[in-house]
């Protein structure tokens, strides 16, 4: 697929910008900023408690286990788990680790 400008705009003309149909980051960070701003304090308590970076080396079956424990105190109608932060972060955070790590 050749690029092109959105709003038909040649490629030499002024104003125009080839980037139709690529990654629009700017819908995540603007339309989740609340939910992003959560994370990053599971993300921070994390880096906090343990190391910065270091869950890159956990293994990723236990991102998927600290999840699944996080939805299931949600599903039973706790929504801040021992840390005080919301569970929906925790979840929201080991679904980001675990899609990081996957292959």
């Amino acid at each position: 697929m050749s690029e092109s400008d959105p709003h038909n705009i040649d490629q030499h003309q002024p104003g125009a910008k080839l980037d139709a149909n690529k990654n629009r980051l700017g819908l995540v960070f603007g339309g989740f900023a609340n939910a992003l701003l959560g994370v990053g304090k599971v993300g921070t308590y994390g880096a906090n408690k343990y190391s910065d970076h270091g869950w890159r080396e956990v293994a990723v079956e236990r991102y998927t286990d600290a999840l699944l424990r996080h939805q299931m105190a949600l599903l039973s109608g706790e929504t801040i788990d021992e840390s005080g932060l919301r569970h929906v972060d925790q979840v929201a955070w080991n679904a980001l680790a675990i899609a990081e790590l996957s292959d």
